[in-house]
């Protein structure tokens, strides 16, 4: 029924399955986080569940409905810390409890307030055991799976994740402006996973007018997914084109102007397009008003893919909290061709944004270089 891992302790190996059923669920459930569950007796898996859409089931509760009477007695293994308070759904922990779940292995508490801990407690005074003691590896996977929950819980705003492909010489287009393609066929599916897993993904008119993308993620065979849920453009005059390829594809679109921007409406769309005006700063749209937004929508994951002016306004703005860089095997060149990084920049390497936690991938001929932000890296400004 499940692939679990052959290797390992039998908590690596379930927490992995558990982990594998999060990351399916990631960009689909916001702004719920994305969890994944097994239940486990005699060592055989009994039940397993990820966090669906809202109304829909948590992960455990899931895991217990396909576990059924096996769960008495079973071990549980999930993502996040169960929560215990009525929300739209209710409490997991009184489900786990009712089941008759003997053991939950869990290894990080839900950064959530109104949880932080009393799901925990609430297992361990019903007499539920309680494992929070795993490897280092799981528990860093558990809270990058769960880290844009956790920013928009904080903060109010999502994580900001600025993806881009490069040369080797770190180029993002020719002089010429042609960017197609810098990477191979991995290495761009690798990309539409990351746009799969992300609850929106947000552009520059720059790139709609040059690159004409669509913005959705696909499979192999080139078909959408359904994901990313929101395709948003930033678009401080209302250059949008009627006949943009994004706005040809199913879903909903965020068109983004300019207040007071003067243009006309579209009307021929296969998605949904709704209009917001955001107010302007030098840069063009206030990406800050655009973050509070976003967040308000309960985003908990954004991809930022856009031409280096736009990401030198997040950058700008301390709002990029992860970095996903692929970089081709080619050479471009040239001293007018762009980079990934527009604006001002950074006057300091002091000041520059430093990455940790980071991971190199081979994608056929190509990398990906993906890392996050250092808290300290997120407050510095770029030179005035």
């Amino acid at each position: 029924m499940t692939e679990i891992p052959a290797h390992g302790t039998d908590t690596e190996r379930y927490l992995s399955r558990a982990l594998h059923l999060a990351g399916e669920a990631a960009g689909g459930v916001s702004p719920r986080p994305s969890v994944g569950a097994v239940i486990v007796k005699e060592g055989r898996v009994a039940g397993e569940g990820l966090t669906e859409p809202r109304p829909g089931m948590h992960a455990e509760v899931a895991a217990i409905r396909q576990a059924g009477e096996a769960s008495r007695g079973a071990t549980m293994y999930c993502t996040l810390e169960p929560h215990a308070h009525q929300g739209v759904s209710p409490p997991c922990t009184e489900e786990i409890i009712s089941a008759g779940i003997a053991r939950v292995v869990c290894p990080i508490e839900d950064p959530n307030p109104q949880v932080n801990g009393n799901g925990f407690r609430r297992l361990r005074s019903a007499g539920v055991e309680v494992v929070t003691d795993v490897p280092a590896a799981i528990r860093e996977q558990a809270e990058e799976i769960v880290s844009g929950f956790a920013m928009l819980v904080a903060t109010g705003r999502p994580q900001f994740t600025m993806k881009y492909a490069m040369s080797i010489d770190g180029k993002i287009a020719t002089a010429g402006g042609e960017s197609q393609w810098i990477t191979g066929v991995e290495a761009r599916a690798e990309a539409h996973r990351l746009r799969h897993a992300s609850d929106a993904v947000v552009t520059g008119i720059g790139t709609v007018l040059t690159d004409n993308p669509r913005l959705t993620a696909r499979n192999s065979d080139g078909a959408a997914t359904g994901r990313p849920r929101l395709r948003v453009v930033l678009d401080t005059h209302g250059r949008m084109p009627p006949d943009a390829a994004l706005l040809k594809e199913r879903g909903d679109v965020l068109w983004v102007r300019g207040e007071g921007a003067a243009v006309s409406q579209l009307t021929e769309t296969s998605g949904h397009v709704e209009v917001v005006e955001l107010p302007v700063t030098g840069s063009g749209i206030d990406v800050a008003a655009l973050a509070k937004l976003l967040g308000d929508r309960g985003c908990c994951d954004v991809l930022v893919e856009a031409g280096g002016k736009l990401a030198g306004a997040f950058a700008a703005a301390g709002l990029i909290d992860r970095v996903a860089a692929f970089v081709g095997a080619v050479v471009i060149g040239g001293e007018h061709a762009p980079g990934p990084v527009g604006g001002e920049g950074f006057e300091r390497l002091a000041d520059a944004l430093r990455l940790e936690r980071v991971s190199v991938k081979r994608l056929g001929d190509d990398i990906l270089v993906t890392g996050r932000v250092a808290k300290a890296a997120r407050t510095a400004r770029p030179a005035r």
